[in-house]
């Protein structure tokens, strides 16, 4: 059986000051790699940094154009305390952005959590490699991503140049099991 995202080289960046210093798990990185995983993805990194914005940006663009990683996820933040510095830091590294993804995740994850509302997370692109911000929290996490994973096949195979044909469906709407 093909998975949506089988041999798609994924990196995820977890940034927590309180990960970072041991003080806590990775709960939200734990959740996306099981998500990727699922879906067929190989996790060629997964690291954790604090909430530094020359740090963050280093570590994305390592990602993309050391590592060849066709998609990047982050995980917090994003949100509105002094520290949350990541969307600022994917904006200084991408070239082109993808408001769409983050638009649809706000909206839909909204209507059953209203915090949600208050996420700053972007994505875009830098080269051939889709950078999407998600939040925190895991539960959050896994909500945005059950909105995202539909599409990241598609934009994923478009960035390698892969031609898609028009008049078929490119949606995936198979999640791995919660």
């Amino acid at each position: 059986m093909t998975r949506p995202l089988d041999g798609v080289r994924a990196a995820i960046l977890t940034l927590s000051d309180t990960v970072a210093r041991g003080q806590g798990a990775d709960a939200s990185g734990d959740v996306i790699a099981e998500v990727l995983a699922g879906l067929g993805a190989t996790i060629i990194r997964r690291d954790v940094l604090t909430d530094d914005r020359d740090a963050i940006s280093a570590r994305l663009i390592d990602y993309a154009d050391r590592d060849g990683a066709a998609l990047v996820l982050t995980t917090g933040g994003s949100g509105f305390a002094p520290r949350d510095v990541t969307p600022e830091a994917t904006l200084a590294v991408v070239d082109r952005l993808a408001p769409g993804l983050v638009e649809a995740a706000r909206v839909q994850t909204s209507t059953k959590a209203p915090l949600a509302m208050l996420s700053r997370a972007v994505a875009g692109v830098r080269g051939r490699t889709l950078i999407v911000n998600l939040p925190g929290n895991p539960k959050a996490a896994r909500e945005w991503l059950d909105v995202l994973v539909p599409v990241l096949h598609h934009v994923v195979r478009l960035l390698k140049g892969d031609a898609q044909p028009w008049g078929q469906d490119h949606r995936f709407d198979v999640l791995p099991p919660r």
